[in-house]
Formats: C-alpha cells, structure tokens, sequence
C-alpha cells in the first residue's frame, strides 16, 4: 500500500545524469508496484484461509498481525542492517527475503495453517528491509528539485499494485467452490482433508511466480547501476526516541497514524466477507474480491485529487473533512443493507487517500533534527495494522460482521479530532 514505503528519513547522496537514471528509477517504479500488489494480496487470502481451514474471524486476523506485526519488530533490525550492507545490497536482501516468503507459500499447503503464518512474515519482513534500502532512491535519481514528482510517480504505481491485486487474487485463488463449514462437516474426513489440500493449494501457484518475479527482481538491483547513498551520523537513536516524544503533535500524530492503518487494513481484510454477506450483496468470494479493487482504486485516484485540493486547503482540514465522509459511510454501511452498504464502504477508500502522508508530514512539522527518530516513530506505529483487525474480529465472532465496522469508524474518530486540532498548524508561527 502506497503510505507503508517512506522514504529513509536521513538519507542522502548524489544524483546521476538524466538519461544514466532511466534504468534504475523503472527497476524501483516496479519494487513499489510488488509490494503493493503483495500487501494488498492478503484481503484476498484472508477470506480464502478463512473458508479453507475454518477459522474465526480472529483467527484470520492473525494473517495481519503477522504480516504488519513485522513492521514493528524488523525496522530498527532493517536499519542496522541497511547500515551494515550499504542501501543497494540491502534492497537486494530484502527482496530475497521477500522472495523466500512467497516460496514458502508451497510447503505451507500441505503443512497447514500455522506455516502460512510463518511465511507472512517473512514476506513482509522483506518488504519492510527493502521499503528502507529502496526509497531513498527516488530521491536522488535525478534532480532533487523534482524528487516530489518521482515520488509521486512511484507511489501511483504502488497504488496501481494495490488494485490490481484483489482482482488477480480473485481470479487466480479464489476461483474454487468454497464450502460453508456446514457442508464441510457432512463429508467424511478424507474427503474434507482433500479440500482442505486442494484449497489451500491454490495459492502454490502464483506465490511461486510471485517468489520468482521478486528474485529477477533482486538480480536486476544488484546489477544496476545506482548512486552511492551515504548515512547522515545522528546524535543517538535513544535519545533522540525521547526527546523527539516530547513534541506533543509528533506522539499524538503516531496514535493517529496506528489508528489510520488498523482503521484502513481491517475494512480491507473483512471487504470480501462483507460483501458476500446475505445482508450486503451476496457474492461469492471471487466476484468480491473484483469490488475490492474499487476500494484501492479509489485511493489511488482520491491521492492525485488530493494533491490538488491541499495547494489552497490547509492539510489538517482537508484531513477532517476525508475523516468526517469515512466516518459517515462506514455508518451508512454498518446500519443500512444491500448495495447502498456495498458502495458506502467502498468509497471509503476515496477518502483514505491522503490520511497517511498528511498525517504523517503534519507530525513531522518543525522537528527539525529530530525529524529522523520522529519518522522512526510513526513507521513503527504502523503496527496498528497487526492489531486493529484484531478488535474487529473479536466484535464480528461475538455480534456481527456488520456491526464490527464500529471498530474503524471509532478509529477515524481520532483523526477527524487530530485534524480539526492542528488544522492551522502551517499558519502558526
């Protein structure tokens, strides 16, 4: 997803001629769309497990907190090792890493539920070294003076990834016939053993192509030719970890960002259920996983409407206002049916678009030397989306599904205030 890949808050380095930087920049346009199409892969993968190895909703969620729960634990490891390798190698690293993720899709087919887990975060363990050794290269390939407009490029395509994948995963991992557990417990235990194999074995398939793209992938970085990036010294990382939590918009702007993710990553991993509930638009998992699409294409187009409605918009207003609409379609939603709920949900992620970067750009306002440990803050925070589904899975077990929507809208609640607090925040002085 296009707000997980921040670029390396103190790196620098030296840009290369115009025409020197077309190779590199294609090569790290592509990470961007991978690791966007891989996160976004696990709204279609969670309803798949789910049905596969009959699991409650909270126990599906333990797809995400594997997956985001890497974010949290691998970034300082990330960091110390980017430093050690040097950016370049590291992206490489990361990207076999990643690599060996998917791989383990394969064995996990046979061998069950817990090893999907494991292989989740490794994936996205990969991801987050390579998301820390990729991204300062948007900066310096070319002319510092347009790195704004390479990022932009580059984040488009992640978003690109992130709406083709519900689609792809749809068609290449849900195409089956999925038993309810109901059906499934009438068949005679060899007969549900050989479901649960042949389910669990369509993802062996793409994973592995996926496995094999992503080490292409990691041998066209090592042979680039890419500029040389050198590690600003900091005064710290400890010190600068409590001093920079002093700065109350800094700690207040984490709890939104851990409330923005879980917000943003559990509406996506319940979409497919809830469109297949009777309630909601009954389709099967195949044809919700299309309409998942419309949710991360949303967010891709709302992020350039975005950028040109900020120029003459405060950002923290434009953040409430995004804010307020979430709030009010997840109600609409949770308290209405049929496909007024199915299209209220999924312009939600419309208004997703620019939470991330203006929540995190309006935190990181005047820190100064301290904007480096504040970044590392914020990136950390991400795990909220290892931990926010699983609050929604424990409402949808005990009520509903649809009412387990309360659990973002409260979410938003938070940044709607945070929005409205700091709404002048660039007019201070």
């Amino acid at each position: 997803m296009e707000h997980y890949s921040q670029a390396a808050p103190v790196a620098s380095g030296q840009s290369q001629s115009a025409g020197g930087n077309t190779v590199p920049l294609v090569i790290v346009t592509i990470l961007f769309f991978m690791w966007g199409l891989l996160t976004s892969l696990n709204d279609v993968l969670i309803p798949h497990l789910k049905a596969v190895y009959t699991l409650s909703y909270v126990q599906a969620m333990l797809v995400q907190f594997c997956f985001f729960g890497a974010y949290f634990i691998v970034s300082l490891p990330a960091g110390m090792l980017i430093k050690k390798l040097g950016y370049q190698h590291g992206a490489v690293a990361g990207l076999t890493i990643a690599a060996a993720g998917c791989a383990l899709f394969y064995p996990a087919a046979t061998s069950g539920y817990t090893l999907f887990l494991i292989a989740f975060f490794v994936l996205a363990s990969g991801i987050t070294i390579l998301q820390v050794a990729a991204n300062p290269y948007v900066a310096v390939l070319g002319d510092p003076r347009t790195a704004s407009s390479r990022l932009t490029l580059t984040q488009a395509f992640n978003s690109l990834g992130t709406t083709v994948a519900p689609t792809l995963g749809g068609m290449l991992i849900l195409g089956g016939v999925v038993l309810s557990a109901d059906d499934l417990a009438k068949l005679p235990a060899v007969e549900q053993a050989a479901y649960h194999a042949k389910e669990a074995a369509a993802v062996q398939g793409p994973y592995l192509a996926l496995a094999a793209a992503l080490l292409v992938l990691a041998i066209l970085f090592a042979l680039a030719r890419l500029p040389k990036i050198a590690e600003a010294e900091g005064n710290g990382a400890q010190s600068g970890f409590k001093e920079v939590l002093k700065h109350r918009h800094l700690a207040l702007g984490a709890v939104a960002i851990f409330l923005y993710v879980g917000g943003e990553v559990s509406i996506g991993s319940f979409l497919i259920n809830f469109l297949g509930d009777a309630k909601v638009a009954s389709l099967a998992a195949a044809d919700a996983a299309h309409y998942v699409s419309f949710y991360w294409g949303g967010a891709m187009i709302g992020r350039f409407i975005g950028f040109a409605v900020m120029r003459t918009i405060s950002p923290g207003k434009a953040l409430a206002f995004n804010a307020a609409a979430v709030i009010l379609l997840v109600l609409l939603a949770i308290f209405s049916g049929g496909s007024v709920a199915m299209w209220a949900i999924l312009a939600v992620g419309l208004f997703n678009s620019i939470m991330f970067p203006t929540i995190f750009s309006m935190a990181l306002n005047k820190l100064g030397p301290l904007t480096g440990q504040g970044s590392g803050v914020l990136c950390m925070a991400i795990v909220g989306g290892a931990l926010v589904p699983f609050a929604q899975g424990l409402l949808a077990d005990t009520i509903s599904l649809q009412l387990s929507f309360l659990v973002p809208a409260a979410c938003y609640t938070f940044i709607l205030w945070f929005g409205l607090k700091y709404a002048n925040m660039y007019s201070e002085k």
